[in-house]
């Protein structure tokens, strides 16, 4: 069953077109990878999904989440269908966290926020979601700041946060690029555990094909704001058809090699 349909997406940023009639579904529970070159329009293909565009952007085309137009809501409509039915999960935790707020609050603020539970529930199911996510002594972290934490664990906070109202759609933006290989890999673990766990869909987006492969089904290439390529991640590593994704193909391998040597004494 499609989920998310994304059709003829065009976006015009200062006059110049980003992103042109860029289209592509989501079935339910499908992990769907989202890959291109620094400036392809990834990143802009998401923030379109959840109206997040920067203010005077001209957006044509539609996005549709179980049917639904989200294209030419209010932020009021919106706002319901963020955290509850799309969540997503950023590059850059710490910029993404209240840095004056404990994160066991940040975590509660959603639950609180589309079902309404009281505060006290609120705060003592995110220690539940700190211990899902994997931070140690999950009572003593939901009581940290996010500077008290490291890389890696802020993330979790940002993952939980995302996972808290079990949304359908999760959208994670290059969430490992800022870690250490070593912590990459446990927060690839999760994320694809869990979105398993949940049932939820996910659109993963990154530059690198070798973390792509490790949590997604299927993948789209993005360059020049149009989508080069679509097919299952398989077919992709087999046998790339555009110069594009031959060309990430071939980066991601170096980049394994690099790797391989590196962890090797």
């Amino acid at each position: 069953m499609t989920l998310l349909e994304v059709a003829d997406l065009t976006v015009q940023i200062g006059g110049r077109k980003v992103l042109d009639e860029v289209g592509f579904t989501v079935a339910a529970g499908e992990r769907l990878g989202l890959i291109g070159e620094s400036g392809s329009g990834k990143s802009l293909t998401a923030l379109a999904v959840l109206g997040l565009l920067p203010e005077g952007a001209r957006v044509t085309g539609s996005v549709r989440l179980d049917g639904a137009e989200l294209l030419g809501l209010g932020d009021r409509a919106l706002s319901r269908v963020r955290g509850e039915r799309i969540a997503m999960v950023f590059q850059e935790p710490l910029s993404a966290l209240n840095p004056l707020m404990r994160v066991g609050k940040q975590i509660a603020e959603s639950l609180r926020l589309h079902r309404g539970v009281s505060r006290k529930r609120a705060l003592a199911e995110a220690v539940e979601l700190a211990a899902k996510v994997g931070l140690p002594d999950p009572e003593q972290a939901a009581r940290a700041f996010p500077h008290q934490l490291s890389g890696g664990q802020r993330q979790r906070v940002g993952i939980a946060i995302a996972l808290a109202c079990r949304p359908a759609l999760l959208i994670a933006d290059e969430p490992t690029t800022a870690l250490d290989v070593t912590v990459q890999a446990g927060i690839l673990d999760l994320l694809g555990r869990l979105v398993r766990d949940e049932g939820s869909a996910l659109l993963f987006i990154t530059h690198d094909l070798a973390v792509l492969a490790q949590v997604v089904q299927r993948v789209l290439v993005l360059g020049g704001g149009r989508v080069l390529e679509d097919g299952p991640l398989a077919d992709i590593l087999r046998a790339p058809a555009h110069p594009s994704t031959r060309t990430l193909l071939e980066v991601a391998r170096a980049g394994s090699f690099r790797r391989a040597e590196e962890a090797t004494p």
